[in-house]
């Protein structure tokens, strides 16, 4: 294999990570390389044989110099201040063909010294489950990480049942998380969120002034870029599942697909997490949960900010003031876009909130309702949307923000997807992977490749679950 690694984290203290090594496994197998992201990342490689030796963590590819990296995190409000990669690996960072950094992690590849004496293995499902998500992310728009390849092991991995171990290979602009922040402000190391504080920019955001003002800066940034990630997520019906700090981006991006799922019918306090009891991170919820997350960060970021204590506080309670409004105008945007509007803007929330309302009333799929949408212009009376006072209501308004039938259909399909990853077909892969049966998995992939031209043949691929097949809870893996 040729890659060009450079390995700037490596370089940091070594209070930023542990050295690791991947456990070899008896049989690694490729089930899927991703080879337009191989060639972005400037990966060459011989074959699937190598691709599998690499990947499945048995040969280090030259230049890697792999590590564990130390963070801390609060779960479900819970501080821990040491967490840190307990079944991921980094091998190094990689020069893409956009001159950014960009780092290949393998998680699965076995234990680690924050492993807490978990194996660090992973199983087939929530490696393909990431995989899918992840890959459909990119393709809708969506800042997220990537997936270069899912390898099987050959060998089991014990949950609740024994099942087929796999690695999967991510790919990220970095993994440093407010969890990362959170370690080194626990233990009062100032050194350590400074120097963090400077990689994280330059890997971020290298346009912010490299002055006093960089923490400010900083959090101004990282505010903006997980409002505008999480009204995308909203936007496609997306619940992350575990939003803890150790699974929040500094750099805005999706992190961490455990019991991640797409809504179908639509509910504003849907969870599906099965570790989740107490709904903190419904649909609904996850616009406050990220403003939570960056009050997180903003505690470790305000030591690092000049000034006298009273003065700093009132400038770092500004900027997270600005949180609501920012996330607005994003959902607002987002959303209207959905709905095909011109322009759209925050004077367009209650529009937007009439409709939400409407399809939870009216119990409709949320992907599809978006997607059939240009119907109500056809006629009030589609089949697809049941009759009902908020209906009319909304159509009277929404027809005086919008196009002609055909300039609607046309915005609207650019931005509502007719395949997602529907947990149930995400289910269906994994069932046929648990039994040494991929097709189903590539067929679903293939399908993703394309989430907004609807084909003929893909029919099963759009079409919501029958009420046997849903699924109402969906699990972390480890």
């Amino acid at each position: 294999m040729k890659a060009r690694f450079e390995n700037t984290y490596r370089r940091l203290p070594e209070s930023f990570y542990s050295k690791a090594l991947p456990r070899k496994v008896s049989r690694p197998r490729l089930v899927h390389w991703n080879q337009a992201l191989a060639d972005f990342l400037g990966i060459e490689t011989s074959d699937d044989a190598e691709r599998a030796e690499i990947f499945a963590g048995n040969r280090l590819p030259e230049g890697a110099d792999p590590i564990a990296q130390a963070y801390a995190g609060h779960q479900f409000a819970h501080f821990v201040p040491r967490l840190g990669d307990g079944r991921a690996i980094l091998l190094g960072e990689l020069r893409a063909g956009d001159g950014k950094l960009y780092d290949l992690q393998l998680k699965g590849p076995g234990p680690t010294p924050y492993s807490r004496a978990g194996d660090g293995l992973a199983a087939i499902g929530p490696v393909l489950r990431e995989y899918l998500v992840s890959e459909f992310m990119h393709r809708v728009g969506v800042p997220t990480t990537r997936a270069l390849a899912v390898c099987t092991t050959g060998e089991p991995v014990y949950r609740d049942e024994v099942l087929p171990g796999a690695v999967l290979t991510r790919v990220a602009a970095s993994h440093v998380r407010v969890g990362t922040f959170q370690y080194f402000y626990a233990q009062e190391d100032r050194e350590g969120l400074e120097r963090l504080l400077a990689f994280s920019a330059e890997r971020h955001y290298p346009r912010l002034a490299r002055d006093a003002d960089l923490p400010l800066q900083f959090l101004a940034a990282a505010l903006r870029t997980q409002a505008d990630l999480v009204a995308r997520w909203m936007a496609f019906g997306f619940i992350h599942g575990v939003m803890n700090t150790d699974n929040s981006s500094v750099g805005g991006l999706t992190i961490d697909y455990g019991p991640c799922a797409f809504m179908d019918t639509f509910r504003a306090d849907q969870v599906y997490s099965s570790i989740d009891r107490q709904g903190r991170y419904a649909y609904a919820n996850q616009p406050r949960i990220a403003h939570w997350n960056l009050v997180r960060l903003a505690e470790c970021l305000a030591p690092l900010c000049p000034g006298e204590p009273e003065a700093v506080v009132e400038s770092v309670n500004r900027t997270l003031s600005e949180f609501p409004v920012v996330f607005e105008q994003a959902w607002c945007l987002r959303m209207g876009r959905k709905l095909g509007l011109r322009d759209p803007s925050v004077g367009d929330r209650e529009l937007i909130v009439a409709w939400l309302e409407y399809l939870q009333s009216a119990d409709l799929d949320f992907t599809l309702a978006f997607r059939r949408l240009p119907e109500l212009l056809e006629s009030p009376r589609s089949k697809f949307f049941p009759d009902a006072p908020e209906l009319e209501r909304f159509v009277s308004s929404w027809r005086g923000r919008v196009g002609t039938v055909d300039e609607v259909r046309e915005e609207t399909r650019k931005v509502n997807p007719v395949y997602i990853p529907r947990n149930h077909l995400v289910e269906r892969a994994i069932r046929g992977a648990n039994a040494d049966d991929f097709r189903f998995f590539h067929e679903l992939r293939a399908a993703l490749e394309d989430p907004f031209t609807e084909r003929p043949g893909l029919e099963v691929f759009a079409t919501p679950p029958r009420p046997s097949e849903i699924v109402e809870k969906t699990f972390c893996g480890t």
